[in-house]
C-alpha cells in the first residue's frame, strides 16, 4: 500500500482516479487547488504525487518545482492535456518522474504508478527512511536526521517493522510473530518493554510510537 497525493481540479477525473487507487488498496489524499496541494505536499509525506498541470491558484509545474526544491522525494507524475515536446521537456526538467497526457486510461496510470513504486522499493532495499528517521539496512544503523541511535538487534528489527508499516495499527501479536517468530512461547509483555525502550530512543524525532488501547501500536507523526 502506498500513500498518494492526487491533485486534480476536474471532479469527474479526480473521482475516477481516486476510485481506482483505493480499489488497489492505496491510501489517497485529494486536493483540487494548487494552493491547497502546496500546504499538504510540504507538510505531509507521500510515496507518490499525481499532479495536474493546469490548476487554480498554483500550477502543477510550480508545485513540482517547489516540492523538489524542498527535497520531497515522492514519485511525481504529471497529468496534462499538453503534449508538445517542449512541454514534456519542461515537466521533466522541473522534476517529474513520469508524464501522462489526457485523455488517458486509468488502468495505464495505475500500472505506471505501480511500476514506479516497485522500482523505488528495489532502490530502497539498502536504505529505509520516513520523515527524519533513516535506517541503513546494510550497516544496520539507525539515524534521526544525521544522529546515530544506538539500538539492539531486536530494537532495530522492531523499528524497521514499524517503519515499513507506518500509519498502520499493529497488534502485539503481529509484532510478536514478526520479530520473535511464531515459535516464541512467552507473553506479549516483551513487546511492551521493547516499545517503551524504543520510544525513549526516538525522543527528538518527528515520529512517535502511539499506544492504541486494547489493540497495539502505530508509528506516526507526533501532530497526527
Amino acid at each position: 500500500m502506498a500513500r498518494i497525493l492526487l491533485v486534480e481540479d476536474e471532479e469527474s477525473i479526480r473521482k475516477l482516479i481516486a476510485y481506482d487507487l483505493k480499489s488497489a488498496k492505496h491510501e489517497v489524499v485529494l486536493c483540487s487547488k494548487g494552493d491547497e496541494a502546496k500546504f499538504v505536499g510540504l507538510n505531509e509525506s507521500f510515496d507518490c504525487m499525481i499532479i495536474d498541470w493546469m490548476l487554480p491558484g498554483m500550477s502543477g509545474l510550480e508545485l513540482v518545482r517547489l516540492f523538489r526544491k524542498n527535497n520531497k522525494q515522492s514519485i511525481m507524475i504529471m497529468l496534462t492535456a499538453k503534449d508538445d515536446e517542449g512541454d514534456i521537456l519542461e515537466a521533466f526538467e522541473a522534476g517529474v518522474d513520469d508524464y501522462v497526457t489526457k485523455p488517458f486510461s486509468p488502468r495505464e496510470l495505475l500500472a505506471r504508478i505501480n511500476a514506479h513504486l516497485k522500482r523505488n522499493t528495489v532502490k530502497s532495499d539498502t536504505m529505509l527512511a520516513y520523515e527524519d528517521i533513516r535506517l541503513d539496512m546494510t550497516r544496520r544503523e539507525a539515524f534521526i536526521v544525521d544522529r546515530l541511535i544506538e539500538l539492539t538487534k531486536k530494537e532495530f528489527d522492531l523499528l524497521e517493522y514499524l517503519l515499513r508499516n507506518r500509519r498502520i495499527v499493529l497488534s502485539r501479536d503481529d509484532i510478536l510473530n514478526e520479530i520473535w517468530n511464531f515459535d516464541y512461547d512467552g507473553d506479549t509483555r516483551i513487546v511492551d518493554v521493547h516499545i517503551f525502550k524504543l520510544r525513549l530512543k526516538l525522543k527528538g524525532s518527528l515520529l512517535t510510537i502511539r499506544s492504541i488501547r486494547g489493540v497495539g501500536y502505530v508509528l506516526e507523526k507526533k501532530d497526527e
